[in-house]
Parts: structure tokens; C-alpha cells; sequence
């Protein structure tokens, strides 16, 4: 007997550590099995695909060629083999929901979910790519394809209200097409991560009175690093006890390196590289600053105000909508090093006005980020589309 069960089949590039890529886990683990089936179609080569193999009951599928860099030979090839694999899943009759995550694999699974004729196609916005792109006629081309696939979408879901409104404002859809939907995780890992402070600093090598101010990152020209660093220098010209450190890697690490060394920062910068273990740094920190240009809404970010820990940041996409200036953080703007470095030292100075804005950040995200309300969203959104 055929399994009239829908299928729910995730679109997404390559499955490194970062904010959109673990949703997408966290959803293929979590949705329920009784109401659907889960495929996951992915680039190769990730640092989660260990993750994802284990999860049960998934059918996961790494499609070669699916890559995040714009090459148009293998974007055609990904393209055939999105399409393949979708036909393939559809076969048995049984409802077909493809949902897609940002933009590349949004673009190119959308247009794979036409072609194979899927009925339901959901997309998530986790930021958009076009800031990113140097050139006006470049990000043009890329709204322009994102206008394209936006009229094979049946509903649009978006982590950040910042990304509804520059949805509206691109015309990508209307108010009645997209929903809010945080993008969840394990808060108690967080809050409670079972691990003393002291011993989370050891493991880091850093003194127990040391000041450790940490970014959560990729290191990509979006999250801005070497502004972190720029900080860094300004904080240590009056606090020479500080230390400092980056928990991600990417394209910039070599920029990273280079300018690490011009500005004498010395062993005060930690290089931690990828790390799975996010509750244990965050756990270590006394600060967590971020300087992103432009945004989604960062998990890490997020994460790290579950943990209780102060955190400044830049007002880059939907972050000022969990972050309040002076309430549950320090806001400055994107690019303005020195401002986030005067932000740091004052909270460095004012540890009791610190832990106010901490515990009311924690406050503030606990809920509305629980990784089962967005599960419960999300299954809500298919059932409404499969309800008619």
C-alpha cells in the first residue's frame, strides 16, 4: 500500500555551520514523522553532512554541483539533478512540498520544483544575497531572478520582519504571502549549558579575570570580522588585559590573519575556527560582539542572549528587532568600529549595567526562539497549503 503520507523535501547549498543550515537540520529532525515524509537535497562537502546522515528517517540527498558560488555550468547541471530528484520523489502521488532556504539553492530549487511540476513550493528568506554583491548591475540581475522564481512560490516564510519588508519593498510578494517565523533552537542548551564558567575559560586558555569579548561568525565580507578586530585594537589601547576571540572560519581568514598581526593584537586574538560546541564558548565570554553589515536575523546572536551574555552589536537587518538599544544590548552602526569599541569598554566598566541588559535579553528571546515553536509554525504553514 502506498504511503499517503506528504513528503516534505528541504532545499539547500552546502551544509557548513551556520544559522540557515541548522534550521534546516533542526526542522528535518523535528518535523513529525507521522504527518510527513523528509528529504533533504544539499551540496556535498559539508561540515554538517555527518549531522544530517544521522538523523532518522531522513532521505538525504547531496547533489553534486549545488555549490554557493554563482558558476552557471554547474548551476545548470544542479539545476537537472534538483529537477531528477524531485520527480523522483513525487512518483508515488502523494503530495510534494518543496521548501527552499536562501537564496542560490531559493533560486535554483524553485525553479527545479517548476519544472518537476511540485504544487506546493515554500521558501525561506534567511537574509538576502543581493548586499553582498559589488556591483549595481550584479545585484539588479540577482532581484530580478528572485522577482522570477517569487511567482512559483506559494508562501514565503521569513526569520526576520526586516526581511518582510525588504521583501515588500523588492515586490517579491505581498503581506498575505509571508509569514514570521523565528528560526528556532534549543534555548535550555543554551541557558543552561552544564558547564562552569571557569572551566569553559580554562579550556580556552583564558586567565579567570581576564576580559573575553567573542563573535560567533563566518568569516565573510557580511559579518565584517575585520571590523571586529578594529575594535579589538581601540579596546586594548586602555584595556591591555583584554582578550579577544573569533568562533568561525570562511574566505577572509587570511585577511583576518594579516591584519591580526599589523595591529599588534598578538595572543589577545583567538582564532578558534568552526566549532561545534557554541554553549560551551558562549559560556566563556563576559561580551559578545558582532559587526555585520547586513543580516537576516543571526542565530548566533540570539544564542548568545539566551546564554545571558552582554552583547553589542551593529544595526544591520532584523538584529534592532531583538536587541533594543540601552534594554537588552548596545546597538551601533554597521562599519562604525569605534562606537562598537567605546560600547565594549562601557560595558566592560559597568559589569552590574551589563547584567541588567543581559537578563533582559535573555528574557526577551526565551520564548518566541524555541526551536518547537518554530517546528509547530512550520507545520501549521504545510497543513494550511495541503488543506487547500
Amino acid at each position: 500500500m502506498a504511503d499517503p503520507r506528504p513528503t516534505v523535501v528541504h532545499v539547500i547549498t552546502r551544509l557548513d555551520l551556520g544559522g540557515a543550515q541548522e534550521n534546516t537540520l533542526d526542522t528535518c529532525r523535528l518535523l513529525d514523522r507521522t504527518r510527513f515524509r523528509v528529504a533533504l537535497l544539499a551540496g556535498p562537502e559539508g561540515r554538517l553532512d555527518s549531522a544530517a546522515a544521522r538523523i532518522p528517517d531522513l532521505d538525504l540527498r547531496l547533489v553534486p554541483d549545488l555549490v554557493r558560488e554563482i558558476e552557471p555550468r554547474r548551476d545548470l547541471r544542479a539545476l537537472r539533478l534538483l529537477r531528477d530528484h524531485l520527480r523522483e520523489l513525487g512518483q508515488d502521488g502523494a503530495p510534494l512540498i518543496v521548501h527552499t532556504h536562501s537564496s542560490k539553492a531559493g533560486i535554483l530549487g524553485r525553479l527545479a520544483a517548476h519544472a518537476a511540476r511540485a504544487r506546493f513550493v515554500v521558501h525561506t528568506i534567511h537574509g538576502f544575497a543581493h548586499p553582498a554583491l559589488a556591483r549595481r548591475w550584479q545585484r539588479g540581475l540577482a532581484i530580478l531572478a528572485e522577482r522570477l522564481v517569487a511567482r512559483r512560490t506559494s508562501r514565503f516564510v521569513a526569520v526576520s520582519r526586516a526581511d518582510v519588508e525588504e521583501g515588500l519593498r523588492l515586490r517579491l510578494f505581498r503581506a498575505a504571502d509571508v509569514e514570521l517565523i523565528r528560526s528556532g533552537f534549543d534555548v535550555a542548551a543554551f541557558a543552561e549549558p552544564g558547564l562552569e564558567r571557569r572551566a569553559a575559560r580554562l579550556a580556552l586558555g583564558v586567565e579567570s579575570d581576564a576580559p573575553l569579548i567573542g563573535m560567533v561568525a563566518c568569516l565573510k565580507p557580511q559579518k565584517d570580522p575585520l571590523a571586529f578586530l578594529r575594535a579589538a585594537r581601540l579596546v586594548l589601547n586602555e584595556r591591555d588585559d583584554a582578550r579577544f576571540l573569533i568562533a568561525g572560519d570562511g574566505e577572509l581568514r587570511t585577511e583576518v590573519e594579516k591584519l591580526g598581526d599589523r595591529l599588534g593584537l598578538g595572543p589577545a586574538l583567538m582564532l578558534l575556527g568552526w566549532r561545534e560546541d557554541v554553549p560551551r564558548i558562549l559560556r566563556a565570554l563576559d561580551l559578545f560582539a558582532l559587526t555585520s553589515r547586513w543580516e537576516g536575523l543571526p542565530r548566533a546572536l540570539v544564542q548568545a542572549m539566551a546564554a545571558g551574555v552582554p552583547v553589542v552589536a551593529c544595526s544591520a537587518g532584523g538584529i534592532g528587532e531583538v536587541v533594543k538599544d540601552g534594554l537588552t544590548g548596545r546597538l551601533v552602526a554597521p562599519g562604525d568600529h569605534r562606537a562598537l569599541a567605546a560600547r565594549v569598554r562601557e560595558l566592560l566598566e559597568d559589569r552590574a549595567g551589563a547584567a541588567r541588559l543581559a537578563a533582559a535579553a535573555r528574557e526577551r528571546v526565551a520564548g518566541e526562539f524555541d526551536v518547537r515553536r518554530m517546528i509547530e509554525g512550520l507545520e501549521r504553514l504545510y497543513l494550511r497549503l495541503l488543506a487547500g
